[in-house]
């Protein structure tokens, strides 16, 4: 780490060496010479005069990429791609004439873009999957914990602390399917051309319509991909970049919306995120435990949701064939788009994967307020027991506002079943209103709906990705 110029918080702190690496220079140009190897290879197998030797001196220098003289020559030429063909042409002497014959820059740079994207996807598929496999054991262990919900952030109807956890766990499954079907439509470039006419290889080919229909589905074909995608001016379209971001910032909300609910929850004391027995909440308050984990989430969440703007504009304000003002922006908005997801699933993974639950707490703080969520029975019971169930209704608002007073003016506890015990009119003493106090009658089909869940939808996700699961994740700070 250098400290006398600006590092990248995103490669300091929060972005995993994997995620890094497919960002980085090195899996650029190498990647630049398997393209230009890809063409060469399929020039030469449509008959132009290219041949085995010229073809096996640039895969033998494919991966030892002679960094200082493409640099020095991008110092007088100003022009990268060039640059690294004079570089790669030092080293094939034999080669030189025919390496990029018939492309332009963005064959490299655009098909780069596409290869590192979907790669990057991919670790991104893994550790979401990992998210949803270690929430899954969450909501299964605590399907059955009654909690108080709330609607508002007011006091509502009991959950679950598992049936809570299948909402976060939904968000992130819909991501997967936003994801999965983004990676699975990316296309190649191929190599079409300065403005995607092949004009360069109606030229080589001499015309050959049928010749030059082979180059794309041969290059993708070679590079991993299905297919190219069938026209296209110089680039590919920019709307590809706002696809693949807008799946980065459906993931960054969902995630922001699960460590928002851990923060609060960690206010109430009910549930927190991991805590090391050396970390330091505070330099001041020796005593707190702040969530910091879920913090830095809703941090960095933010950041990819307003990232995602930058490839919708771009896209939006390209100029016919193209124009460059994509490019500067793209080297910052999709790695760091990228880079920023990685850091926020690996935060989410540590952070589900360590959740720590306080039932006594929990089950406090439902009992307060349960005696106002089962007025509903204590009047059917009343009923029951011969009272007049209109005289009783109007009695039970009274009483429940006189509580609710007691509660919020006079800082008591919740006396409602004290009040309602001692009035004649509901003839229930109160052992028989206590025995109404089970917080399990009031979640509904919580846990049901947490298996059902779980088996229809979850398990089946996680047998289909079985291959990756298991991951553990690091975090830097």
């Amino acid at each position: 780490m250098s400290y006398d110029k600006y590092n990248s918080p995103l490669s300091e702190r929060y972005a995993s060496k994997e995620m890094q690496y497919v960002f980085s220079p090195d899996k650029k140009f190498k990647t630049w010479r398997k393209l230009w190897i890809a063409l060469a290879e399929t020039e030469k197998e449509l008959g132009l005069g290219i041949t085995d030797e010229q073809i096996e001196e640039l895969k033998a220098h494919a991966e030892d990429i002679n960094y200082e003289v493409a640099k020095e020559r991008e110092k007088i030429v100003r022009h990268d791609v060039m640059s690294h063909v004079y570089a790669y042409g030092q080293q094939c002497p034999k080669a030189r004439g025919i390496i990029h014959l018939g492309a332009t820059s963005c064959y490299v740079g655009d098909n780069t873009d596409m290869i590192i994207m979907s790669e990057a996807l991919e670790i991104v598929r893994k550790k979401l999957v990992n998210v949803i496999a270690e929430l899954a054991k969450f909501a299964d262990e605590y399907k059955e914990l009654p909690t108080l919900a709330f609607t508002h952030f007011q006091p509502a109807q009991p959950t679950t602390v598992g049936k809570r956890a299948t909402l976060w766990m939904q968000e992130f499954a819909m991501d997967l399917e936003d994801l999965e079907y983004v990676k699975r439509t990316l296309k190649l470039l191929g190599s079409k051309g300065t403005t995607g006419t092949q004009a360069s290889f109606l030229e080589l080919f001499e015309g050959d319509q049928e010749t030059i229909d082979k180059i794309d589905p041969m290059i993708a074909k070679k590079m991993g991909f299905e297919t190219c995608y069938p026209v296209s001016g110089q680039t590919y379209s920019r709307k590809v970049d706002t696809r693949v971001l807008n799946v980065l910032a459906g993931i960054a909300a969902s995630a922001h919306k699960f460590s928002n609910d851990i923060r609060l929850l960690q206010h109430l004391k009910e549930v927190e995120e991991p805590f090391e027995k050396t970390q330091i909440g505070s330099s001041a308050m020796a005593y707190k435990r702040n969530p910091m984990r879920s913090e830095r989430i809703a941090s960095l969440s933010r950041y990819v949701m307003i990232d995602a703007l930058n490839p919708a504009v771009t896209s939006a304000t390209q100029w016919f064939e193209r124009t460059l003002d994509d490019s500067a922006n793209k080297r910052l908005s999709i790695p760091e788009g990228f880079l920023a997801v990685d850091g926020i699933l690996d935060l989410c993974l540590n952070v589900v994967d360590g959740l720590v639950v306080y039932p006594k707490v929990i089950e406090k703080r439902l009992m307060s307020e349960l005696p106002f969520m089962a007025t509903e029975n204590i009047m059917m019971d009343a009923v029951k027991a011969g009272g007049d169930r209109q005289e009783l209704h109007e009695r039970i608002r009274e009483l429940s506002m006189e509580a609710g007073r007691n509660v919020k003016e006079k800082g008591l506890d919740n006396n409602l079943l004290e009040l309602i015990a001692a009035d004649p009119a509901f003839n229930l003493t109160l052992d028989e209103l206590k025995q109404t106090m089970d917080p399990a009658k009031y979640t509904g089909r919580a846990s049901v709906q947490v298996e059902a869940y779980l088996r229809d939808v979850i398990r089946p996700l996680l047998e289909k990705n079985e291959d990756v699961l298991g991951m553990k994740a690091e975090i830097n700070v």
